[in-house]
């Protein structure tokens, strides 16, 4: 990919980066922007990455969906365009690598919900979060399905319907964010959190990832039926069994390639 397009992906090590670089637009996603992310998800996701950084170029983080698709489209164009998105939430929380999302300024709207769909988050102290729908025409109600699962539900409310801009600082007391630091410490801060947060066997991790989004939304018994069932059947891998030997043989762990 040149430096001209608006989806860039850099592999740095164990790590690949995938930057919004459509800052002319403020990185705000049409349906073709949304369908470019989605494919360099999955095509980091068939690599041997450990990791994943979601950024962007431009003074936004991004500024949502593009009005210049969606003004005056049918109610049938403007559900796909929807499903799309969902599409690239989706994608986000199944490929198999840890994803942080380095937030360096606004992301608001559905650019908030890519934010709150990542697996983690680090943001710039400047940095400010919003569904802005509240206070306008038209609602952030799919924004709010993934904002709403990570900081509770009357935060969730209050970011839906008052509209207003929410610090970074802010952001991160309420769980939407993991951290805010000061913007020349991003960088470091990300690839702190993201080399913790990929330590263990990929696979294992992989399995985990999966996992852990399956129970979040179930009840406590059906989430505890499953993740027994899960951790059961993971504990005869060879990962799990290495992890286990190391452990008692007080030695690091050779994980199987």
């Amino acid at each position: 990919m040149s430096e001209d397009d608006d989806v860039l992906l850099h592999r740095d090590g164990p790590f690949t980066t995938i930057t919004m670089n459509r800052p002319r637009r403020r990185n705000a996603l049409s349906r073709d922007f949304l369908l470019r992310l989605t494919e360099a998800f999955r095509e980091a996701g068939r690599t041997d990455a450990l990791g994943v950084v979601l950024a962007a170029n431009g003074p936004v983080f991004s500024a949502g969906h593009d009005f210049a698709d969606m003004s005056g489209a049918s109610h049938a164009d403007v559900r796909e365009l929807l499903r799309v998105c969902t599409e690239l939430m989706r994608t986000i929380q199944s490929v198999p690598q840890v994803v942080v999302a380095r937030v360096h300024g606004l992301a608001t709207a559905a650019g908030c919900q890519l934010v709150a769909s990542c697996d983690l988050a680090v943001a710039a102290e400047g940095a400010g979060f919003a569904a802005p729908g509240g206070k306008g025409g038209w609602f952030c109600h799919t924004p709010l399905v993934a904002i709403s699962r990570n900081v509770g539900r009357k935060r969730a409310a209050e970011m839906a319907l008052t509209g207003e801009v929410v610090d970074a600082v802010t952001a991160a007391e309420w769980g939407l964010i993991n951290y805010a630091v000061p913007a020349d410490e991003l960088d470091k801060a990300v690839r702190d959190l993201l080399e913790r947060a990929t330590q263990g066997s990929p696979s294992s991790k992989a399995l985990g990832k999966q996992a852990m989004y399956t129970q979040f939304d179930r009840p406590e018994q059906d989430a505890y039926a499953y993740a027994i069932e899960v951790m059961a059947a993971s504990s005869q891998t060879p990962e799990a069994q290495e992890g286990m030997a190391a452990f008692l043989e007080k030695r690091r762990p050779d994980w199987p390639a």
